[in-house]
């Protein structure tokens, strides 16, 4: 089969739909609900505004609840509308034990994500045939490059980049791009023009979010954050947020989640959010956060 480079794609009509500025963004309607689907700027991918997440710790949060308590909380989530899952390279054990959780269900009635680990020595196209393969399914909706820092991953990654263009012709992917931590690398986002889709972490306070300093311990800059959220926005990206309830941050204070998730929509305008849950009571709260914001 022929191979796919990244620079037919951005010069190709596939491209068009992806790439193409979207002007202004939207209103929020005051209805929006936390299941709603949403379409992720202009890539196509329709998701559910809240995202479960696996990665609480790495995963361990989850790991913690064994397969059983895991496939009862996925189900949960399903059932209360959830559509959406995500997962990542980095998380031991979280795309097999989603698999299981979500055998079962019809594939096309959710979507999944996952976020691979970039790096030199690595084959992409295997750690790709072998996600698909643990996760037990045939293709992942969303794949992003993850944890990008540098403020050239667009130009260092191409590789990569080249190989997910090559698996979505094989339709063993659907959509791309890649989630980044600290500045440089946002900085970086909002102009990426194979990227179609952007994971960057965000709450009111800036509580494990992006600055110029150290990862996970300097408080963010909140104002340039959402500066490049709407960037991105602006350019047709579709933008996924994380740390919502500040890497546990917020965890002893209900006011800080729903204020970060009334920020998330309400300022910063973006697309869906992902959050981790380890109880069906903390799925319901997140959903119920979500739809606050919009009420």
């Amino acid at each position: 089969m022929k191979h796919i480079s990244r620079r037919h794609f951005l010069k190709s009509g596939l491209a068009a739909g992806s790439l193409a500025s979207v002007g202004a963004l939207p209103l929020l309607a005051e209805s929006s609900k936390a299941t709603d689907w949403v379409t992720l700027g202009n890539s196509g991918m329709k998701v559910t505004r809240l995202a479960f997440g696996t990665g609480t710790n790495n995963g361990q949060v989850q790991r913690q609840l064994g397969q059983d308590g895991f496939t009862k909380l996925v189900r949960h989530a399903y059932d209360q509308g959830i559509r959406f899952f995500e997962s990542a390279e980095s998380y031991p054990g979280m795309h097999e034990m989603l698999g299981i959780a979500l055998k079962g269900i019809p594939r096309e009635n959710y979507r999944l994500m996952t976020k691979v680990t970039t790096g030199d020595g690595q084959n992409p196209k295997q750690k790709i045939d072998y996600l698909r393969k643990i996760a037990q399914t045939d293709y992942f909706d969303i794949m992003l490059l993850h944890i990008q820092r540098s403020p050239n991953w667009p130009s260092q990654t191409t590789e990569w980049q080249d190989v997910i263009l090559e698996a979505e012709h094989k339709q063993a992917v659907r959509t791309h791009g890649a989630s980044v931590h600290g500045l440089p690398a946002l900085r970086a986002l909002p102009s990426a023009k194979w990227l179609q889709v952007g994971m960057i972490r965000m709450n009111h306070k800036g509580t494990i979010m992006d600055s110029d300093g150290r990862d996970f311990f300097d408080t963010g800059n909140v104002p340039e954050v959402v500066q490049h959220v709407q960037e991105a926005r602006k350019n047709g990206k579709g933008v996924i947020s994380m740390k919502l309830v500040g890497a546990g941050a917020f965890s002893n204070s209900r006011d800080d989640r729903k204020a970060a998730m009334r920020f998330a929509f309400r300022n910063a305008g973006v697309d869906c959010v992902t959050v981790g849950t380890k109880s069906p009571a903390e799925v319901d709260e997140a959903i119920e956060n979500i739809n606050l914001a919009f009420a």
